[in-house]
């Protein structure tokens, strides 16, 4: 019988990654400071009570944190890290969380309780801000608790109908099976132009993680929607209103759209350009924009949904964007669409993680005993590639 494996969830949300994660693994420590999602969490979790802290990261200590995990996961703020943010980077206000939960994976070290592998997940653009000294500064901090690692871009849309990049640093302590390394879809030019970027002793401590691509995605966008019934739909002088921002293309598109047979849809976001004004900016690739929280100042994605010669809009919904992450009607949203979509924006997408899982962090995770030797910080790690 296969040993439980242990996981601490930092920055956890609504529980997303421990989701993905799977039956395999069983989460002995969470965290979040926002008590909101710390209250979605205790919904949708019967033993949240037994291990979830809410509170600040800086407020952790080692002693905090049960035994010795298999894994940690830290989906650290982005704010500071986002195209769409401030772009002040690893040490803003808000993505400077991470440094948090870096002091205690030193802590845990100096004690020889280190995780013996780390997923740090985060935007796409950690890997430019500040002109890429953000990661190389991530990276050192790695290298210098003895960790390897390799870094993965994940789209969401390759398994649901969401634009969602996503860069995973997978970090590791141990010695790693030849089998887990080679090709990878996910190692992007972003990723490739970022490891080029590293210092050469830097380089020296790289993986080149090998994850597969997945099974086509069979879930298209017009399957998440929700049923018109108890549905607020915009009159028409809203829809008109939207109508009459969008760029002149994308309207032929749309009103073209309207008279082919069935029913397509389209998502927009309304965005403020120089020169422009507001514009609502549609996509009509079958996906949806990325999932943003409100808390971000963005405005709230519209559908927009095209057939029988008519052309209807509204406010996604937060199931909608609950399904939009892979989460199962059954999970518990907060009231209000404000906070549900303040849970599911600032979330990880659930099949990612869950393909990541099966695919090489399980597999990576087993092939150590759970009792392996770990090198110490400053020891020259003894690994197979």
């Amino acid at each position: 019988m296969s040993r439980p494996l242990q996981v601490y969830e930092f920055f956890a949300g609504g529980g997303m990654a421990r989701l993905g994660l799977g039956e395999a693994w069983t989460c002995s420590f969470a965290n979040d400071f926002d008590p909101i999602k710390a209250a979605v969490y205790g919904d949708n979790f019967s033993d949240a009570d037994d291990h979830f802290r809410a509170g600040d990261i800086w407020s952790l200590s080692a002693s905090d944190l049960p035994g010795r995990a298999d894994l940690a996961w830290a989906s650290s703020p982005c704010q500071d890290l986002s195209l769409a943010g401030t772009r002040a980077g690893l040490d803003g206000g808000r993505s400077s969380a991470f440094h948090g939960f870096w002091r205690l994976i030193e802590a845990l070290g100096a004690e020889g309780r280190a995780p013996p592998v780390l997923v740090i997940e985060n935007v796409s653009g950690l890997l430019t801000s500040g002109g890429g000294q953000d990661l190389v500064q991530l990276a050192r901090l790695l290298a210098e608790q003895s960790y390897r690692f390799g870094i993965l871009e994940i789209d969401t849309a390759w398994f649901l109908p969401q634009s969602r990049p996503r860069i995973f640093i997978i970090a590791t302590r141990v010695p790693v099976p030849t089998s887990l390394t080679g090709p990878s879809p996910f190692r992007t030019r972003g990723v490739m132009v970022a490891r080029d970027r590293l210092p050469p002793e830097l380089q020296d401590h790289w993986i080149d993680w090998a994850c597969p691509a997945p099974p086509p995605p069979q879930t298209r966008l017009v399957d998440l929607l929700e049923t018109d019934e108890g549905l607020v739909w915009h009159d028409q002088a809203r829809c008109d209103h939207i109508l009459s921002l969008m760029p002149p293309l994308h309207l032929a598109r749309a009103k073209a759209e309207a008279l082919k047979d069935g029913t397509s849809v389209a998502t927009l976001y309304r965005r403020t350009r120089p020169g422009h004004g507001q514009r609502a900016e549609a996509r009509f690739d079958g996906l949806a924009g990325c999932l943003r929280t409100p808390k971000g100042g963005s405005s709230r994605q519209t559908l927009m949904v095209m057939g029988a010669g008519q052309i209807r809009t509204r406010l996604m919904t937060p199931r909608e964007g609950a399904r939009l992450m892979g989460l199962a009607d059954t999970y518990r949203l907060p009231r209000g669409a404000t906070a549900g979509f303040q849970v599911v924006g600032d979330g990880v997408a659930v099949p990612v993680v869950a393909w990541l899982s099966q695919t090489l962090l399980e597999p990576l995770a087993r092939s150590f005993p759970a009792s392996a030797p770990q090198q110490t910080s400053g020891a020259k790690p003894a690994f197979s590639v």
